[in-house]
């Protein structure tokens, strides 16, 4: 139920702002890939709009890539007004949905990162609530995370330290910094890195090219 609550709460708040972005910020280029901001809301929508019936086709077109998967689904969703896809979050903030593995966890995150990668490029400030980071970082680290990184063993051998959140994970060179660009650097965000220190940022730059 809590986890439930976070979710929403989260919903809300990047329906609140998708249905703020004018036209010109809608196509900036997020921090999540190529995708534009417009395409990073939609892929929010997606899990509530999109019909089964287009999964099979696109996951045979994509060679059952998931991020490629992913990626055409936005793209196609995207083709809505951004106050359709607000009302869209919003409606279903509380519908409960729980996606196989990934679970709770895996949305709440996802609804992080996401956040992150349109307000970002936008110079959009939002302070993340250190529970919901927490859960997010906890998630990150563990075997449940699969699909939230482009390269597997991205975070082999590295030590992550959120220092405004008193949470550290893992052995090896430091990666160190706020518990937001720790979760941004984690799922692979190289924007973030310039806000890092310790002598294992430059491996997690590499392994991200």
């Amino acid at each position: 139920m809590e986890l439930m609550e976070m979710i929403a709460a989260e919903r809300r708040s990047t329906a609140d702002l998708i249905g703020s972005l004018g036209p010109e910020q809608l196509e900036t280029p997020s921090l999540c890939g190529s995708w534009t901001v417009r395409e990073v809301a939609a892929h929010l929508v997606s899990p509530f709009v999109a019909p089964r019936r287009w999964l099979l086709p696109l996951m045979l077109r994509n060679g059952f890539n998931l991020h490629q998967v992913n990626a055409a689904l936005a793209q196609r969703v995207a083709r809505e007004s951004a106050d359709q896809l607000a009302a869209q979050l919003r409606d279903n903030a509380e519908r409960n949905l729980r996606p196989p593995i990934v679970g709770y966890w895996g949305q709440l995150t996802d609804l992080q990162v996401h956040g992150q990668d349109i307000r970002r490029p936008l110079g959009l400030s939002h302070d993340l609530r250190p529970d919901r980071l927490r859960v997010s970082l906890d998630f990150l680290v563990s075997r449940r995370a699969r699909g939230f990184f482009v390269r597997s063993g991205q975070l082999d051998g590295l030590r992550f330290e959120a220092t405004d959140l008193d949470w550290a994970s893992g052995s090896g060179p430091v990666v160190r910094g706020r518990a937001e660009a720790v979760m941004l650097a984690i799922t692979g965000r190289p924007a973030v890195l310039p806000e890092l220190d310790g002598d294992g940022v430059g491996l997690l730059r590499d392994r991200m090219e």
